[in-house]
């Protein structure tokens, strides 16, 4: 009963972050499926995200997107996150929607473009200030697709120099949050395009640097587990972009495709003392053909899960098993943990929290769904882009 306790109480210390995009329409490269009662501004994001959080409890932070997210008046938008009882999260910049682009922003050839993609992280610390936010979560979608197109090592010396100026811009208690993605839209070289190199790069910077960890962007087969394992050892996990893939970047819901691998990529964040708020738990999904609310419910949910299997691994069986080198006994551990239903006991968490045991069927009924169509008519909706 003792351990059962340890494990409700460290799951009531849970927070997913939502995206904010992931209100908005989205879609393939083909197109994009609008739906009815879409948020058209980020005020409406964070009425939608504030309604997951009502029923899910774990979820009091919203990331904003910029210029998707762009408002006149920042502060203002705080203030809406906490009247709806959220905060507003990671602020994520964009450097791979503008035509000046084409050829990479930090790391493009062209002084002037890469003045304008550090300008831009740049007016995003700015919107930090004005939020509170902590983490500036960097993508960059530069890279070549021709052999000799560009100089490698080139690039590498222009994406370290522009990091380095938006680096000594952080304020006190801010974060920079590099992630790296293995292809796309890059074809022959990514310029950052695996943990390693995100890593470098951080590791020069400094202890406000850290790398995130898209469970999306990596090659086929790709141990994930091993890699936060090994950042959580460096101390340089700041935090993870949860999603599915089944072929590349898919952004499906979390645990949808392979929900065994994120048991064993939580399992390494609770045994590697990563299950803190100095990690960030963040949704990253587009959701083209379900609804976009009850989708991010149940993202939220399977990350849940996951976590309550990974706190139910059996500690010190485990290590007996490894140490006396009994291969079956120590797989065998953690799988007893995977094969307990834990549903039992997060509907038991929930209650005790005073929510609904059943968070998709508490929204379900709850009408926002119906609301929101009726009163999101006229204007434009959210999406990519906007």
């Amino acid at each position: 009963m003792t351990e059962l306790a340890a494990v409700k109480a460290a799951l009531k210390t849970q927070a997913v972050e939502t995206p904010s995009w992931a209100y908005g329409n989205s879609g393939t490269r083909f197109k994009v499926f609008a739906q009815a009662g879409v948020p058209r501004d980020p005020f409406e994001k964070l009425d939608d995200a504030a309604k997951v959080h009502e029923f899910t409890g774990v979820a009091p932070t919203v990331a904003l997107h910029i210029p998707w997210d762009k408002v006149e008046d920042y502060a203002a938008l705080a203030a809406h996150a906490e009247k709806r009882g959220v905060r507003i999260g990671a602020i994520n910049s964009n450097t791979f929607q503008d035509d000046d682009y084409k050829l990479g922003s930090i790391c493009h050839p062209d002084a002037a473009v890469r003045r304008k993609a550090v300008d831009h992280l740049l007016e995003c610390v700015d919107i930090m200030d004005a939020t509170g936010s902590r983490d500036l979560k960097l993508w960059f979608a530069d890279g070549t697709n021709y052999p000799g197109q560009d100089d490698i090592r080139s690039r590498q010396d222009r994406l370290a120099e522009g990091l380095a100026e938006v680096y000594e811009r952080l304020g006190e208690g801010q974060r920079m949050l590099l992630e790296y993605k293995l292809f796309e839209p890059a074809f022959y070289t990514t310029d950052v395009p695996d943990w390693g190199t995100a890593y470098a790069h951080c590791l020069k910077l400094g202890e406000k640097a850290q790398v995130v960890v898209d469970t999306g962007h990596h090659a086929p087969g790709t141990n994930i587990e091993f890699i936060v394992a090994t950042l959580l050892r460096e101390g340089k996990l700041g935090g993870f972009d949860f999603n599915s893939r089944f072929y590349a970047d898919d952004d499906l819901m979390v645990g949808a495709a392979d929900p065994f691998q994120l048991f064993r990529i939580m399992y390494e964040v609770v045994r590697g003392g990563g299950f803190t708020s100095d990690v960030a738990f963040m949704l990253d999904q587009c959701h083209n053909i379900e609804a976009k609310i009850p989708a991010i419910i149940r993202s939220v949910m399977n990350v849940q899960e996951a976590t309550a299997k990974a706190l139910l691994v059996d500690g010190p069986a485990l290590a007996a098993a490894q140490r006396s080198g009994d291969v079956l006994e120590a797989n065998a551990v953690l799988m007893d943990a995977y094969d307990t239903d834990v549903r039992p006991i997060l509907r038991e968490v929930r209650e005790e929290s005073g929510l609904d045991p059943e968070p998709m069927k508490a929204y379900r009924s709850c009408g926002w769904a119906e609301k929101v169509v009726a009163e999101r008519v006229g204007g434009q909706q959210a999406g990519w882009g906007a």
